[in-house]
């Protein structure tokens, strides 16, 4: 018997009424007793030395305690670390106060500590900084002679590089009947979450912290402030239980949280710093990125030669990598395909994970000029799609454990209208507006990773599950309570979940779409192992129903043990905690993913976008206004949430195809617009008419809950049809991003 009370239902998210009352406590919001206030010191040259930090004309200042600096930080055993967090690439990573090297424009080189953040802010504005300037290297397009290959590190399992060449590319493509090629530009995007980065690290004595940090990862962080300060785990406690968004900007820790226990260390008292909006421009971004495609098919859209190259931007110091290349092998059966991803190391921060990493950026790419040779094809751009379907992975020779993205071709077609579609370009209006169709595939890997979690029956008789996991305003706290409450069969209201704590069970970062599975895996486990606990204490009781039964042969539900073949005869988990002697009964467990299983198989959550867009005919301005989205990605825990997700990845799609990008000045080796006023992103009045469509997906090998990530997958596709549709509304194919209106006029 199996039960599924939670599973699959549109809970509303369980902390909504914290949150939209006010009374979430972010990273910010801690109060603690005479609390320290850090102001942190930008670079205002790209590249040099420092030469002297007039530190002592701010000592002066009433209330400032101190200026921290490269003169009198802590000695730190951290030197000759590589890899300080989880998410670190291969390189040297980045060490704020290392020395007088300034390695890019708005580099940490000191903070202010006063009694108040008024005047910590003051004196950060007005410390006086002597420099020594030296050339500098920002621009991509102008140094990508200087792109290599990316070097080999510990990232690599998770952002694998591009496979090796197959067939004759070259050749196939020459004799190819139907060629379409493009160059693509996309520029520098920034993740500007609602919540400021910040860290609150309350001194406990002996070396020992308490930090509120804002993060997508609570144990990440603790390793990164224990192996950078020479401390104990068990002496670093990290909080994160609400996440004002992130989108990748937390899966690293950000530097306030290095001075922030750096000052607390040094002063021995508690200290808040936080970073002000432009500075949250001066860490980790989406990098530049240069795409040269070349797609070659046969007169009857058979696609015989794939030709994808990319150069990136990273730091001198890290070679952050993505994903960019690798898709168009893994979506179309080409048996000729070159790939080739570059770096070309610049005078700037390391880039940064950013919603749909590296997948974002190539997809635009790949499936823009799959809509290119389709109408030299002379066919349907769905069609064309449906001819080089295939259910197996030939970039790496392994069927997909589960693949229902024709039947996202079919939904998503159908609810759109894709029919109504007049084929040719310019030839569908409305009065002085062009009105195009477009629409994309989209793919991005559906990953599960190690963890742990702990199930608890408590003293009430009520589920406790744990797990040192964040919630980054996904829905993790609800989907997970969904979950245990699944598995003992048990309403929400009698379940809790705890999360958000370092001490709580080992967790990854947040990120990639693999909490779900990651987290759900490891709580469906710890349940389990509880069940059989509980089972074995319940055969104990005097005259006990269940007699020799297995845990196959019991079902949990309604706050009862009961046989299948008999759901009257059973115990209560309230008698089985009395025969426990009033204690609580505790089981954790380890997921780990089983390579040998998963090796045998491609795993991706798949989905289909169709996009109709307005263009002034005489102004060039576009409007989405409307598209959907169909998704296939196994079970559907919670149909809201997931929406959301969904809904969340449309509109970004949105932002970034017509709006999203940060403004390099080169002559600086600077940003110009780091803020919320010039950083365009869309309003309430820019989106309109948004539909998904969760297609049903079986999949028993890709995790034991048959469960895809969905945070990623909304954003990957609608880019690239909502270009697509810009091209037949118009007539012009746009291949950088953002598309500015005045492309169009």
């Amino acid at each position: 018997m199996t039960i599924h009370p939670s599973v699959g239902k549109p809970i509303s998210r369980l902390e909504a009424k914290e949150k939209v009352t006010g009374a979430a406590r972010y990273t910010g919001d801690y109060p603690v007793d005479g609390m320290l206030y850090g102001y942190i010191v930008n670079a205002t040259i790209t590249k040099g030395k420092i030469l002297h930090i007039h530190a002592d004309d701010i000592l002066k200042l009433p209330g400032v305690v101190t200026v921290v600096s490269h003169e009198n930080r802590l000695s730190l055993p951290w030197l000759d670390l590589k890899y300080a967090d989880m998410d670190a690439p291969p390189g040297k990573v980045f060490k704020p106060l290392y020395d007088n090297e300034v390695k890019f424009n708005g580099q940490p080189v000191a903070m202010i500590v006063a009694e108040t953040f008024e005047m910590a802010r003051y004196a950060a504005f007005h410390l006086r900084i002597d420099y020594q300037a030296e050339e500098f290297r920002t621009n991509l397009g102008e140094n990508v002679e200087s792109a290599r290959p990316p070097k080999v590190g510990l990232a690599t399992s998770l952002k694998p590089p591009p496979p090796k060449d197959r067939g004759d590319f070259t050749t196939a493509f020459e004799h190819a009947a139907v060629k379409a090629t493009g160059t693509f530009h996309h520029g520098t995007e920034h993740h500007n979450p609602i919540e400021l980065f910040a860290s609150t690290v309350v001194y406990e004595g002996d070396n020992k912290l308490t930090i509120y940090d804002k993060t997508q990862g609570t144990v990440n962080s603790q390793l990164y402030v224990a192996n950078i300060f020479g401390l104990h785990y068990k002496d670093v406690r990290v909080i994160s239980p609400y996440v004002g968004g992130a989108f990748g900007s937390g899966l690293r820790p950000q530097y306030q949280l290095f001075f922030a226990a750096m000052a607390a260390l040094l002063l021995k008292r508690s200290i808040r710093v936080t970073l002000d909006r432009s500075q949250m421009f001066t860490f980790g971004h989406r990098p530049p990125t240069i795409q040269n495609t070349m797609f070659g098919a046969t007169t009857d859209g058979l696609i015989i030669a794939l030709g994808h190259e990319a150069v990136a931007e990273t730091s001198q110091f890290e070679d952050y990598t993505e994903v960019v290349v690798n898709w168009s092998n893994m979506l179309y059966p080409a048996q000729n395909v070159h790939t080739d991803y570059k770096l070309v190391p610049l005078d700037v921060y390391s880039p940064l994970d950013m919603r749909a990493p590296g997948g974002s950026t190539g997809m635009h790419a790949i499936e823009s000029t799959i809509d290119e040779l389709a109408y030299k094809a002379d066919i349907d751009p769905l069609e064309l799609r449906y001819i080089n379907y295939a259910n197996t992975d030939v970039s790496v020779g392994r069927p997909y454990s589960s693949k229902e993205l024709k039947e996202c071709f079919a939904q998503g077609a159908e609810r759109f209208g894709w029919h109504k579609r007049s084929p040719a370009p310019r030839s569908m209006r409305r009065g002085n507006r062009l009105v195009g169709y477009g629409m994309a595939t989209g793919i991005w890997e559906a990953m599960t990773a190690p963890a742990r979690a702990k199930a608890v029956l408590d003293k009430e008789g009520k589920l406790v599950v744990s797990s040192a996991i964040t919630d980054i305003g996904t829905g993790t706290l609800t989907v997970m309570t969904q979950i245990a409450a699944d598995e003992f069969g048990l309403p929400i209201d009698e379940v809790s979940f705890h999360y958000g704590d370092s001490k709580m069970p080992l967790a990854p970062i947040q990120g990639g779409s693999w909490t779900v599975s990651t987290i759900g895996s490891a709580i469906k486990l710890a349940c389990k192992a509880l069940k059989e606990k509980i089972l074995k204490k319940a055969r104990a009781i005097e005259g006990s129903p269940l007699g020799h039964a297995t845990l196959d042969e019991v079902a949990f539900m309604n706050g009862r043990v009961t046989l299948i073949a008999n759901p009257s005869a059973g115990v209560s988990l309230k008698d089985v905690i009395q025969k426990n002697q009033g204690r609580s009964i505790a089981a954790t467990k380890l997921s780990v993913p089983n390579p040998l299983k998963l090796k045998k198989y491609s795993r991706a959550v798949h989905s289909a976008a169709f996009v109709e867009v307005e263009v002034d005919e005489e102004l060039g301005v576009v409007n989405v206004t409307r598209a959907v989205t169909a998704v296939a990605a196994g079970t559907i825990i919670n149909p809201k949430t997931a929406r959301s997700q969904i809904l969340g990845g449309m509109i970004w799609s949105i932002s970034k195809a017509l709006r999203e990008e940060t403004i390099p000045d080169h002559r600086y080796g600077k940003y110009v617009n780091p803020n919320l006023a010039e950083y365009h992103i869309p309003v309430h009045a820019d989106i309109h008419d948004l539909d998904v469509i969760f297609v049903d997906e079986k999949d028993d090998i890709v995790n034991p809950l048959g469960a895809k990530g969905v945070g990623e997958i909304g954003l990957v596709g609608m880019p690239p049809a909502i270009a697509n549709a810009i091209f037949h509304a118009t007539g012009k194919r746009i291949n950088s991003f953002p598309i500015h209106f005045e492309s169009l006029m």
